[in-house]
């Protein structure tokens, strides 16, 4: 087994079954991890009962700490293969995604630490000028993040390293392109147009959960090196000064009904 799917869950009913339908139809096996952070709505018993059949491995936890970043950092602990990709419960995954991420890291070779996909837009020609700014930035600007940390996969051996997801050192939004900061000190990160995912339509309000203009272009035009002061000496002090934690994933105030 060389792959592991790390999913945190709170309060997704009425996701996370056909999130589970489209990681368990992968072509690539692998072990699934569910970090269940505080759910109240019966979503974790409909996944143990959806998941029953399910001939893969299926490893429940539990983590009571609120907040998304808690729950990632409880399951990464507890991955044992060489990959680990990092999934929402809101979004759909297509059979090749792991299989092409896999072709990928082989192809690349070990200096690779990170596989990235896109968010896809449905219809497909929709979006398609969306694919190719992501791809076009990520050539441009290889050593920062450009996707969603529901879109990304990692040697593992380099997630640990890094750190992976800590809550002492970033408690606030944005902790994928946290993260991947730190992850790309230790090598380089591939995109690819075939590997890409969906996201549902909820996440078209993230006014919460984002941040500014000016703050994206001030991380764009940041160099490398200076990226560390980036990141602990300005944006902390702006999210946490906004009030932009974490746990501000679980109010679900950005839902679109």
């Amino acid at each position: 087994m060389r792959w592991s799917i790390v999913i945190p869950v709170y309060n997704e009913a009425d996701f996370l079954p056909q999130m589970l339908k489209s990681v368990t139809a992968q072509t690539t096996a692998f072990d699934l991890i569910i970090v269940d952070n505080g759910s109240t709505d019966g979503c974790i018993d409909k996944a143990r009962a959806q998941l029953a059949d399910y001939q893969g491995n299926v490893t429940y936890l539990q983590e009571l700490r609120p907040g998304q970043v808690y729950a990632l950092q409880t399951g990464i602990a507890a991955v044992e293969t060489e990959f680990t990709a990092i999934c929402d419960a809101d979004t759909y995954y297509p059979p090749h995604y792991l299989s092409t991420a896999t072709r990928l890291f082989d192809s690349k070779g070990v200096n690779y630490v990170a596989a990235c996909a896109y968010l896809r837009r449905e219809p497909f020609f929709a979006g398609l000028g969306s694919m190719v700014h992501r791809l076009l930035v990520a050539r441009i600007l290889p050593h920062q993040n450009h996707t969603s940390g529901a879109a990304q996969m990692f040697r593992t051996e380099a997630l640990q390293a890094a750190g992976g997801y800590d809550p002492l050192l970033w408690p606030y939004v944005l902790k994928d392109h946290e993260l991947m900061h730190r992850v790309l000190k230790l090598g380089r990160q591939i995109y690819h147009s075939r590997l890409w995912c969906t996201t549902s339509d909820r996440r078209v309000d993230r006014r919460n959960v984002r941040w500014t203009l000016a703050e994206r272009l001030t991380y764009h035009v940041t160099p490398r090196s200076r990226q560390h002061d980036f990141f602990y000496r300005f944006l902390a002090n702006r999210f946490d000064a906004r009030g932009q934690r974490d746990t501000v994933l679980r109010e679900r105030n950005w839902v679109v009904v």
